[in-house]
């Protein structure tokens, strides 16, 4: 067992980056790996400590299987944390400026057994890819 641990540096501000994590529009526009939608109208978000995000993963090639997320947020600094929890696994999302007003992400999950660890790296690198192209 082993926290997923992912750095990823976006070409946009800081704000602009937490909001696409807590804006229920901007999430349901990015979030869940190529082949993956998330219909808008399944997205729930209450980006406060205590508060909740819940959305349903729906596979473009087969609507009938789908991934609902359902997790409570456990620390929220707009702007810079989210620390939030589901199905037993925490996840831990910050945020840092980069020089020329980029933002440097840093995601910690966990913890996964090895071998799923590198499907949810892969799942993580392909969202972020979406979120690039919505930020640019």
């Amino acid at each position: 067992m082993a926290d997923l641990v992912i750095t990823r540096v976006f070409d946009a501000p800081r704000a602009l980056v937490y909001r696409a994590f807590v804006d229920p529009d901007q999430l349901a526009a990015w979030f869940g790996p190529v082949g993956w939608s998330v219909p808008r109208d399944s997205v729930s978000i209450d980006p406060v400590t205590g508060g909740h995000q819940r959305l349903t993963m729906v596979s473009d090639d087969d609507p009938a299987q789908t991934s609902p997320v359902e997790a409570t947020f456990l620390e929220v600094i707009e702007n810079q944390l989210l620390v939030g929890e589901a199905n037993g696994m925490r996840l831990s999302i910050e945020f840092h400026d980069e020089e020329g007003g980029r933002t440097r992400l840093v995601l910690i999950q966990g913890p996964y057994p090895d071998d799923v660890e590198s499907m949810a790296r892969e799942g993580w690198s392909s969202s972020f890819t979406k979120l690039d192209k919505l930020l640019g």
